[in-house]
């Protein structure tokens, strides 16, 4: 989390600090696992894209409370993720064929509960452009995710809601029983961001994931085929998560009267900052 002006009058931004979050993102989490119990009676799983940790803080939480027996919980991401307490973090490429074969090791051979990826692009502000990455990094999450999971597992990605958004609905539709689009209220209204939530893994009849690999992108869906299902063919049914009447995300909050403004240090500063090498020469005094 940084420190512009914008952070210190985001009331989540604050509150994160305030409670031990990593990164204001843990409230997401939070909010979709209270809408969708998303963690009930889970084991094995699987954090995509997790740095800085944020998301697997709030598993690492949710988990040692609930279940009797420990859970197992990976974070997978190509920065480095400073550790966390039953956590155990790879610094690894999604894509690469070694990640899937490391993270099955780790669970003993025995397959996922439930994936998730808050990961997303450095935003270029076109939107075509960053809704095309952001496709691509789902379409890896996916590939995956459908290697790792259980029969009716559960998979939760960061979306950039599109002009095309419903074609992704109905591919997903292809794998899970229930597809949803869900907005936590800690998610800016002003951002295209959203999640969706896909409930209840059902691979068809020798699907191969690693088709997706190959072919770089999902069948396309041709909507006017008779021979697909019309519940296929259905809109993700949207849903808003968290308190109606809790914090708004896009506005500011001032202090209340009489309380002083106390400046608090990151909950975990950067383990791989860009200016990384900047601060190196700074220190070596060859910074130019």
């Amino acid at each position: 989390m940084g420190k512009c002006s914008k952070d210190k009058r985001d009331l989540y931004y604050r509150k994160a600090k305030e409670q031990g979050w990593r990164a204001r993102s843990a409230f997401k989490l939070l909010q979709l696992d209270s809408e969708f119990h998303l963690l009930d009676d889970v084991e094995r799983v699987v954090d995509l894209c997790a740095a800085p940790g944020s998301w697997s803080q709030v598993l690492s939480r949710k988990l040692a409370s609930k279940s009797a027996n420990p859970a197992t919980i990976v974070s997978v991401d190509l920065q480095p993720i400073a550790p966390l307490p039953g956590v155990t973090t790879l610094q690894a490429d999604i894509t690469h064929p070694s990640t899937l074969t490391n993270i099955l090791k780790l669970f003993g051979g025995e397959p996922a509960d439930f994936v998730c990826s808050d990961g997303a692009p450095d935003v270029t502000g076109l939107h075509d452009l960053d809704e095309y990455i952001q496709g691509q990094l789902i379409l890896s999450a996916l590939t995956l995710a459908t290697s790792l999971l259980r029969e009716g597992g559960t998979f939760v990605a960061k979306i950039f809601r599109g002009r095309d958004v419903d074609l992704l609905y109905s591919q997903l539709a292809l794998l899970f029983d229930h597809v949803t689009c869900a907005k936590p209220r800690s998610s800016r209204a002003s951002s295209l961001e959203a999640f969706v939530v896909c409930q209840g893994y059902r691979p068809r009849p020798g699907w191969q994931p690693e088709s997706l690999q190959l072919k770089h992108t999902l069948v396309p869906l041709d909507l006017n085929d008779a021979s697909i299902d019309a519940a296929e063919r259905s809109v993700a049914p949207f849903v808003a998560c968290g308190d109606l009447s809790d914090y708004d995300a896009d506005a500011t909050y001032q202090l209340e009267k009489g309380v002083q403004a106390v400046s608090l240090e990151p909950v975990q500063k950067p383990t791989a900052p860009p200016y990384k090498t900047a601060l190196e020469k700074k220190r070596a005094g060859t910074l130019r």
